[in-house]
């Protein structure tokens, strides 16, 4: 009777386990996939650290600039071919239904080239390899948001996005430490080795754990590869990827002016690490709560927030006088961006038609990383007229930016806590 007894308690502790942790969005397969998501993260942001030491060593044939000109255009042309590629990657994700096999394929192409950096001799070899990796990555992120969108749903969403993106941001944070101290105690190629390494590890995880769900087409219309089909680009989906675009241009942009905050403020180079750091704890303390959050309350309340907050942020950092401000000021813009980037996602996963997911996440994608291409870019040409504008300038953007999403985003979840309407 006892071992009855004790029978049925383990099995009911087991089933309130499994529906606790599902009605938080914390699946096997959601963890599958952020997992591969955590190891792909690392092997590639290894290369944050390298590339800019690596280019300072090998020949510069072809493109006599100055190194940090140098470093720029290959951080650039990596962020601009990765962004333009995504939605014809999206549209090829739709069209093929084959999800995994095109998350395997980007995988591979990353990894080979991280590989092929051992063998670059110059700068025109990098230059070709940094556009196939933004190749490969335009190959893997539809699909692997695509395939998000398919096992989780809408009651858990938020959760799952914030477990996703929260892992990816583990290991964006991971790989440079990594890197660093691999280059400085065995030398670049291992460190390019193991980056490698860590990706095809990924693609080891994707295989055994990731399981592809078929696409559900409308049998009513015939299946056409278009890379651009205006019936799925809705308000609602616009309107997330003003989002990220206007969030993500407003936290990058500091890396352009690190030279500037070093003497405006008195610090080295270490103080601005710590600083810039800062948004990246910011995110991940809050960027699972916070898209769980959204799965109660509603995605377009935390967004709006988000959105505000990060203009607010924006326009004072510019103002900041301190370390310890611009400190404070950096973790805030993190919260902020925890706010925004989960709900977004799980907004337009909410919004997507079955047969069109790659498609319209691969605009919320592209919108993100043009963010982080043009936050920078802007903030140099605009502070060359004085220090203060790119900030006063980019927070407003984000204010235009919460005027789209209050005027144009749906909200897709239901409760009595919303604090905002759906737009019809």
């Amino acid at each position: 009777m006892g071992a009855v007894c004790n029978d049925h308690f383990y099995r009911e502790n087991v089933n309130f386990k499994n529906n606790f942790f599902e009605s938080i969005g914390m699946t096997r397969p959601v963890l599958a996939l952020s997992a591969a998501r955590l190891a792909d993260a690392m092997g590639n942001s290894i290369l944050f650290i390298l590339i800019p030491l690596y280019i300072a060593k090998i020949p510069h044939d072809y493109f006599h600039f100055a190194v940090p000109i140098l470093v720029g255009i290959l951080v650039s042309i990596f962020g601009f071919v990765n962004s333009f590629l995504q939605p014809l990657m999206g549209a090829l994700s739709d069209h093929l239904g084959r999800r995994k096999l095109l998350i395997q394929l980007g995988l591979a192409v990353i990894g080979l080239s991280t590989i092929a950096f051992v063998f670059a001799g110059n700068y025109t070899a990098l230059l070709l390899l940094r556009i196939l990796q933004g190749v490969g990555i335009a190959l893997t992120i539809p699909a692997s948001l695509s395939l998000m969108t398919a096992i989780t749903v809408k009651e858990s969403r938020g959760g799952s996005m914030g477990i996703f993106t929260t892992f990816r941001m583990i290991g964006f944070a991971i790989g440079p430490l990594i890197g660093g101290f691999l280059q400085v105690h065995y030398g670049f190629n291992t460190a390019f080795y193991v980056g490698a390494g860590l990706i095809f590890l990924s693609m080891f995880l994707v295989q055994i754990w990731v399981e592809d769900i078929p696409i559900i087409y409308d049998g009513s219309k015939p299946r056409r590869f278009r890379i651009i089909d205006l019936s799925l680009l809705s308000p609602g989906i616009i309107s997330a990827a003003t989002a990220t675009f206007t969030m993500a241009s407003a936290f990058s942009m500091v890396t352009t002016l690190e030279n500037e905050f070093n003497a405006r403020l008195d610090i080295t180079a270490i103080g601005f690490s710590i600083a810039f750091s800062m948004l990246m704890v910011g995110r991940l303390i809050f960027q699972i709560p916070l898209g769980r959050y959204s799965d109660k309350i509603g995605r377009k309340p935390l967004i709006l927030i988000g959105l505000i907050l990060m203009a607010i942020t924006t326009a004072l950092l510019g103002e900041s006088a301190t370390l310890t401000q611009m400190i404070i000021l950096r973790l805030i813009q993190g919260v902020a961006a925890a706010a925004i980037a989960a709900p977004a996602f799980a907004v337009a996963a909410d919004l997507a038609k079955s047969g069109g997911e790659g498609r319209q996440m691969s605009v919320i994608t592209m919108g993100f990383g043009l963010g982080i291409a043009a936050g920078p870019l802007l903030a140099g040409l605009l502070a060359v007229i004085f220090f203060e504008l790119p900030f006063i300038v980019i927070g407003a953007m984000s204010l235009a930016g919460a005027l789209v999403v209050l005027r144009y985003l749906p909200e897709t979840v239901k409760s009595e806590k919303t604090l905002f309407t759906p737009h019809n």
